[in-house]
């Protein structure tokens, strides 16, 4: 058990039950301490959501105590949420090193063992590897444990995520047409989450025909033609909690050919949600919603990861993949997301989040998943 020497887990907006998981972690892990950088893990245990620039800052945890890095620019912001913990503050003019290497010093943690977050860009580690000796390993995945499992608020709070995105994709649906653009169709959908008072949780993809044959697609002139399938790919924000789906609807009548693939894809992704329950390897619902693919000879157009684990981040554990034996647990939060993409023709893919309980599969989404054509 850590003494701390003062009692940091009640300051701030630290949570006591992740902090004592964080720390546990650590010890599991072999680390004395972990520096956080602006991401998930920092605003998991503060709500610190900074804006990622190229001044080094974060939180140092440690089982001797914590420390803010803190530039000049961020003390009011920073010091706010961190309240009662020791900051080491800097300015543009001196650089954090000096900050950085008083703040290790004081928790006895030169000559240690570090780890560090994706936070933290690689030329300031490369930096601070040069100022405090301590043996500096990859900490990114350390708290991936405790954020991967939701608890009962954080699920509320995707499910009301979830349900914005399900809404402003009706709003998508009705406004499909030919001659429509794909930029317009993104304007619509980010005017629609400001309205809602909400931002983007990833910027939305929208794309149209061949278009589609790109996963992540990142184009906008494309415009709508009869017959056209339209791949949008789109969530929100919500209080910190993100939301992601995806459907695919046809712009007037589609081939024959587009119409098989669609059914397909829906046999599929109805194949790995069923596969959902806890105890189940991650990579059985990928291999489940495959087989369907593979089977109706579309294998090779399939090629994605069936899903990601979502929460404060966009892409975060657990991945439903080939090769993650890991079980699946109650509170577990990711995307079923199969999908076809044909080079020069056509792409659909359908994705859901689901939530892992213990009575198997909840799906967060509420938009239906039948073949659907717009403009009609």
């Amino acid at each position: 058990m850590y003494h701390w020497s003062i009692n940091l887990l009640e300051v701030g907006d630290l949570r006591r039950d992740r902090i004592e998981g964080l720390l546990a972690r650590l010890s599991e892990e072999g680390m004395d301490g972990i520096f956080l950088g602006p991401s998930g893990d920092l605003t998991y245990l503060t709500g610190l959501e900074l804006f990622p620039d190229e001044r080094c800052k974060g939180l140092m945890v440690s089982g001797a105590g914590c420390f803010g890095l803190v530039p000049l620019l961020y003390r009011q912001e920073m010091g706010e949420r961190l309240e009662g913990i020791p900051l080491f503050v800097w300015d543009d003019r001196e650089g954090f090193l000096g900050a950085f290497a008083r703040g290790c010093a004081s928790l006895g943690l030169v000559g240690k063992v570090i780890g560090i977050n994706s936070g933290m860009r690689a030329v300031d580690l490369i930096e601070a590897m040069g100022v405090v000796r301590a043996r500096y390993v990859n900490g990114s995945k350390v708290m991936d444990p405790l954020r991967r499992v939701k608890d009962p608020g954080e699920l509320d709070l995707m499910r009301s995520a979830s349900e914005m995105a399900d809404r402003v994709m009706w709003r998508v649906f009705e406004s499909l047409r030919p001659g429509v653009t794909e930029r317009q169709v993104r304007d619509l959908i980010l005017r629609s989450f400001e309205e809602m008072g909400v931002v983007p949780s990833f910027e939305p993809i929208v794309a149209f025909g061949a278009n589609a044959s790109m996963p992540h697609y990142s184009g906008g002139d494309g415009v709508a033609r009869e017959g056209d399938c339209a791949v949008l790919d789109f969530g929100c924000r919500f209080k910190g909690y993100c939301s992601d789906m995806t459907r695919t609807f046809f712009v007037g009548d589609p081939s024959d050919e587009a119409r098989r693939i669609y059914r397909v894809v829906l046999e599929a992704q109805l194949a790995g949600l069923a596969a959902v329950r806890t105890g189940v390897e991650a990579q059985m619902v990928d291999r489940a919603a495959r087989e369907v693919i593979s089977r109706a000879g579309y294998g090779e157009f399939f090629l994605n990861r069936l899903g990601h684990g979502i929460g404060l981040e966009v892409h975060e554990g657990p991945y439903i993949v080939e090769g993650n034996s890991n079980p699946l647990e109650a509170g577990n939060v990711f995307s079923v997301e199969p999908g076809i993409y044909i080079p020069g023709l056509m792409g659909v893919r359908i994705e859901d989040l689901v939530a892992v309980t213990p009575q198997g599969c909840q799906v967060l989404n509420s938009f239906p998943k039948e073949f659907m054509v717009a403009g009609r």
